[in-house]
């Protein structure tokens, strides 16, 4: 196993018990987190951006998203990964992304695989050729 990195539905998942997905994902973290958990810029900034829309279920005001995400990342089995490449990387083929939707997904996976993790999501449409040297242990679908 690995460190994972938890996309951001995957965290707002995890904390928010209306979530569709809540249970799933929770059922997933008994054991899928034994090796360590990570966030990263991108997926943080979209946990808060997300969780305090007007629009969302059950929105919650920044600064409530800002203390969730701070208690959980206050985990001794979290750790905070930068974003060290960019989307122009050689490791990412540009040419396999065919629509804008992909583009985070791919960045996220790329990051996962640079940091010898893997990106856990609950989008299974993610195409492991676009990251080389990104195979099964670096995704994990829920």
């Amino acid at each position: 196993m690995s460190r994972s990195l938890l996309d951001v539905n995957v965290l707002i998942a995890l904390m928010d018990p209306d979530h569709v997905a809540h249970e799933r994902v929770h059922d997933w973290a008994a054991g899928g987190l034994e090796d360590g958990w990570a966030t990263c810029s991108l997926t943080q900034n979209g946990f808060v951006r997300v969780i305090s829309q007007p629009r969302y279920p059950s929105p919650v005001p920044v600064a409530a998203a800002v203390e969730l995400l701070a208690g959980a990342t206050a985990d001794p089995r979290h750790e905070f990964w930068s974003c060290e490449i960019e989307l122009t990387d050689a490791s990412i083929t540009s040419s396999r992304l065919v629509g804008h939707r992909q583009i985070t997904d791919v960045y996220l996976l790329a990051l996962a695989v640079a940091q010898q993790g893997s990106l856990v999501t609950l989008d299974g449409r993610i195409d492991l050729t676009t990251v080389d040297g990104a195979d099964d242990r670096n995704l994990v679908a829920l």
